[in-house]
């Protein structure tokens, strides 16, 4: 199971957040989270069984959304940008 590299977490971040060298935008943080969570479920599938993985992935799940909550409450208008654009709640 690959991760995220160092290369895409910082285009993710660019793309999402506005700068490479804001990582701690609430955008970005949910951008990078789903290339985890997207990542994470592509390996489940072959591995079914991985269920230390599959921890892994609700407490990402979670966390993805208990962001998505904070940015909903704080700026609906970016919200409803960023789950357009990730392609979320379809």
């Amino acid at each position: 199971m690959s991760s995220v590299t160092k290369e895409r977490k910082i285009s993710i971040i660019a793309e999402y957040g506005g700068n490479p060298k804001n990582t701690g935008s609430i955008e970005g943080q949910i951008a990078l989270l789903t290339e985890e969570i997207n990542e994470i479920s592509s390996h489940l599938k072959v591995n079914k069984k991985d269920f230390s993985t599959q921890r892994g992935l609700m407490r990402k799940v979670g966390q993805r959304k208990r962001l998505l909550t904070y940015l909903s409450k704080h700026n609906l208008l970016g919200y409803r940008a960023l789950i357009e654009k990730l392609g979320l709640r379809k």
